[in-house]
């Protein structure tokens, strides 16, 4: 009997330890480290920090590295009411520091927080990406994904556990729309929009591959990362809630009740007003598209409306990368945006 005793024990050891350890990743501190050794971010150089993108508007070529920034960066539209940049870039973009004899860049990019590898795509024509590897980190009990895209080599796999600061991959310019000039890291931190993102893509894109299943980017809406940085570095407490906590409303859109909307599991902090006793739900988004907030509502719909847009004296379209249309009581959700909301409740 006491054999017995001994050997549960034994057995139940190790098991406490690994909950103990799970527990501790959930709640540990954001404590981001930037991904490769370009530190200018936190000296305010801009021009030292993000590569530039190459545009030629109306005739005119640029260099102007503040489309290496996150935001409504590229491709500026002009308008009645001024200029407006239409196109939207999910990360940032940070320039290397090293470079061989031949100009290839030799920065070594490493992740920027505990994590598990869940995702690398290793054929560059498999995405505009290039050569991608998603990591998956737990804050607070809920999952976040960095994204590093562009690489020229990759050196961990999926499964694999990774800490803080270790070498993943080297930069390179895998990927559309780049050259050896304009090699760069792309980096992205995001939320996960829903696991069921391979059933609607096979729905609304069947002509359009998915080589890289849920970790594909129409599944994954990215904050602002290197805001992060320079907020987290003022406040090393600093929360993932907290920080989108002061990001503007942009839009709203009620959403018919499902089984399968998988935000207010997945990101609970999102969730005000409780259990939905009520008809739908109403998501608050950044106009960037990442939702921010969720609460039940009265409004009975069978499909994604628009509920609220913050007014404008020109087209959404510009405003919203074509997911709302027209202005004032015009507005509306374009059949692009809709199709992206299903995904919220798909297959609802």
């Amino acid at each position: 009997m006491k054999v017995k005793i001994h050997f549960s024990a034994a057995t139940l050891a190790p098991l406490l330890i690994r909950s103990t350890l799970i527990a501790q990743m959930q709640h540990q501190t954001l404590d981001l480290a930037l991904p490769t050794d370009n530190n200018a971010l936190f000296s305010g150089g801009g021009p030292a920090f993000y590569q530039y993108i190459e545009r030629n508007y109306k005739g005119v070529k640029s260099t102007p590295w503040e489309g290496g920034q996150y935001g409504f960066v590229r491709d500026p539209v002009e308008t009645s009411a001024g200029m407006f940049y239409s196109r939207f870039h999910e990360g940032i973009d940070i320039r290397p520091l090293q470079r061989d004899a031949r100009d290839e860049p030799l920065d070594e990019v490493r992740a920027i927080a505990d994590g598990k590898v869940v995702h690398t795509n290793l054929i560059p024509g498999y995405s505009n990406y290039g050569k991608y590897i998603v990591i998956e980190h737990r804050w607070e009990g809920s999952s976040y994904y960095s994204l590093y895209g562009h690489l020229s080599s990759i050196t961990v796999q999926p499964g694999d556990t990774v800490k803080r600061g270790q070498r993943i991959a080297v930069m390179g310019y895998t990927g559309a729309g780049l050259n050896q000039a304009r090699a760069h890291l792309h980096l992205e931190l995001n939320l996960m929009l829903s696991h069921r993102f391979e059933a609607w893509h096979n729905v609304f894109f069947k002509n359009d591959l998915n080589h890289n299943g849920i970790y594909n980017g129409l599944n994954l809406a990215g904050l602002d990362i290197a805001r992060l940085y320079l907020a987290s570095r003022k406040n090393p407490s600093l929360t993932v809630p907290e920080f989108l906590n002061d990001e503007e409303t942009f839009y709203k859109v009620t959403l018919p009740k499902s089984r399968y909307f998988e935000l207010p599991r997945l990101y609970p902090w999102m969730l005000t007003g409780g259990r939905n006793e009520k008809s739908s739900w109403e998501v608050s988004f950044a106009r960037s598209g990442l939702p921010l907030r969720i609460e039940p509502s009265d409004k009975p719909v069978t499909q994604p409306v628009l509920s609220y847009i913050k007014k404008s004296s020109v087209d959404h379209s510009y405003l919203t990368r074509d997911e709302i249309s027209g202005r004032g009581s015009n507005a509306h959700l374009t059949e692009y945006g809709k199709q992206l909301l299903r995904l919220l409740i798909y297959p609802d």
